[in-house]
């Protein structure tokens, strides 16, 4: 009998595992009368085990006649770590993943109960590591406990991520059970878990260890209780740098009573913070002043996510007194907060004392159109990175000024502002070469004259560093366009381009498909096009489906539209 492939170990010739200890016997048997050169490709597997006493090198030999009690011991447990590294290459081949020792990478797996007892018993194998995220597997709900009970195996791990999993009240005290195993973990995600909230945190959160740096709970469903509970366990945690509770619209609600106004007061106890994320929170005027108070002793702050809070609308000047204290800001997100002018104005004034800020922003409010050339006076331009203010009703003023700022953003956002069209070229003209790696330029009413300019860019090598470019929802651009941007290179960085149509929309893409196919080999970075409600014949389509398939380049392109024939299509509005 001869050793089966590593991708075979831990299975029978059936295929199924074995489960009897006669037949892990006699396998072990045979694998200590292989050679020692039989065993050197398991070598960059087990090097980890080259510093113990008494386990052989790969180059030793195995068998001797006169070997003593200890070496046969030796030889016993390198086997078994033998015959447990390939039951843990086929769990892993089996779910479309590549064996790695230090990072267990599980998420989008649709693992089972029976696949989480399975796991479980392979952690033995699996020392060294450090990584393990089993999100986005709803199925394994109400079953945690199956897996947490071994953790002690992988006593150092660091990041642990079970985002989206179901879990329940019982999961997550079998978790906080487990903690103690696992007392050098750095990150724990339990983002998307509804059955987080409303209590069943309370245990978790007092057996944290103070190694803890991040605590991702986004979408958790916790409450005014829970953010007391939180509050509570701040000061514990000396060395938190990154607290995530976003999308948790209950967690303010009755800020008087306590609950938020007690977590709030409790951040000027984590001075290490440098992330604080509280998107979607629910968080009011009364919120912020609770907030605001604690940010004077938060030297470390680095970003500040406030966005998509709406009810904070006239309120902001609550927090903008306090802002100048965090000095070391770099990001700040206030975007779809339905901003006030007061608003803006409030944070204008605070602008100049954030010196080290890097990306602001203020998109999809409204208000921020009326006052960029504001912002663009008091932003420390040499320094800011990204300023997106799509949706912001831009008018012609406000357009002129952002181009003052556009020489030093990585990032330009202006989609969703009509007052671009027709006037791109004033942008264009102020990119500095190989700066700019994102251009949105989506419902812009963009016209063959604006994407024209944009070839010509592009052929000057301006757009060199660009990874992403949005022009989708322009319908107004017509053929000549679309063949003079594909046609002018410049564009080798590019990974990412979308020049979909509108849903209501659809087009004949015929003219210029040749010089995009012809512009594809230019293009070795290119990893997504997407093309909606664009039509073209099938063997068209087919050809550039080829092209990018060979790449494993990915192809949003409808198919019921691309059926249609161009009398049956309607013009986009």
């Amino acid at each position: 009998m001869t050793e089966s492939a590593d991708g075979q170990r831990g299975r029978d010739g059936s295929g199924s595992r074995w489960r009897g200890s006669p037949l892990d016997a006699i396998m072990n048997q045979i694998r200590r009368k292989r050679t020692a050169s039989d065993r050197k490709p398991l070598g960059r597997f087990l090097s980890w085990t080259s510093d113990r006493p008494g386990i052989p090198e790969d180059g030793e030999s195995e068998m001797k006649e006169d070997r003593g009690p200890s070496s046969g011991f030796a030889a016993s447990v390198e086997s078994q770590l033998d015959v447990g590294w390939g039951r843990v290459c086929v769990f892993l081949q089996r779910l479309g993943k590549k064996a790695d020792s230090r990072s267990l990478s599980l998420a989008h797996c649709d693992l089972t109960a029976t696949d989480l007892l399975e796991l479980a018993t392979l952690l033995q194998f699996l020392p060294q590591v450090e990584e393990m995220d089993v999100s986005w597997n709803e199925l394994i709900g109400g079953c945690l406990a199956a897996l947490t009970t071994h953790l002690r195996h992988v006593a150092g791990v660091r990041t642990l991520r079970l985002c989206s999993c179901r879990l329940n009240a019982d999961d997550i005290a079998a978790l906080g059970e487990s903690l103690d195993c696992i007392s050098a973990l750095e990150i724990l995600d339990l983002s998307w878990n509804s059955g987080v909230g409303g209590g069943a945190l309370h245990g978790l959160l007092g057996k944290l260890h103070p190694s803890l740096r991040e605590l991702h709970l986004v979408a958790c469903r916790l409450n005014v209780a829970d953010a007391t509970a939180l509050g509570g366990m701040v000061a514990a945690l000396p060395r938190l740098c990154v607290l995530d509770v976003s999308c948790n619209d209950e967690l303010t609600q009755e800020v008087d009573s306590g609950g938020f106004r007690e977590l709030a007061a409790s951040l000027s106890h984590a001075t290490s913070l440098t992330s604080l994320r509280l998107q979607a929170c629910g968080l009011t005027a009364d919120s912020l002043d609770a907030l605001g108070g604690s940010l004077r002793y938060l030297p470390s702050m680095r970003e500040l996510d406030l966005s998509c809070n709406k009810l904070l609308a006239g309120g902001l000047s609550h927090l903008t007194f306090h802002l100048s204290h965090v000095t070391h800001l770099e990001c700040l997100d206030l975007h779809l907060c339905c901003l006030t002018r007061g608003d803006l104005e409030a944070l204008i004034q605070v602008l100049p004392s954030l010196t080290a800020l890097m990306e602001l922003n203020v998109s999809s409010n409204k208000e921020a159109g009326g006052v960029v050339h504001l912002l663009v006076s008091a932003l420390p331009l040499m320094q800011m990175r990204r300023l997106p203010l799509n949706s912001c009703y831009l008018s012609n003023e406000s357009f002129t000024a952002l181009a003052l700022a556009v020489p030093y953003l990585h990032s330009v956002d202006v989609s969703w502002c009509k007052a671009v069209g027709g006037r791109l070229a004033l942008l264009l003209d102020a990119l500095q070469p190989s700066v700019i790696t994102e251009l949105r330029l989506s419902s812009c009413e963009l016209t063959t004259d604006d994407v024209q300019h944009l070839a010509a860019v592009c052929r000057r090598g301006c757009l060199s560093s660009l990874r992403a470019l949005d022009l989708s929802y322009n319908s107004s651009v017509g053929d000549a366009g679309w063949c003079a941007l594909f046609a002018a290179g410049g564009l080798g960085s590019l990974e990412d381009v979308d020049v979909s149509l509108r849903p209501s929309a659809s087009a004949p893409c015929s003219a210029w498909l040749p010089a995009l196919l012809r512009a594809l080999p230019q293009t070795p970075a290119l990893a997504r096009l997407a093309m909606q409600r664009w039509t073209a014949g099938s063997q068209e389509r087919q050809q550039l489906s080829y092209c990018l398939r060979k790449r494993s380049v990915l192809l949003e392109w409808d198919p019921v539209s691309n059926q249609e024939s161009p009398e049956e299509s309607q013009p986009e509005e």
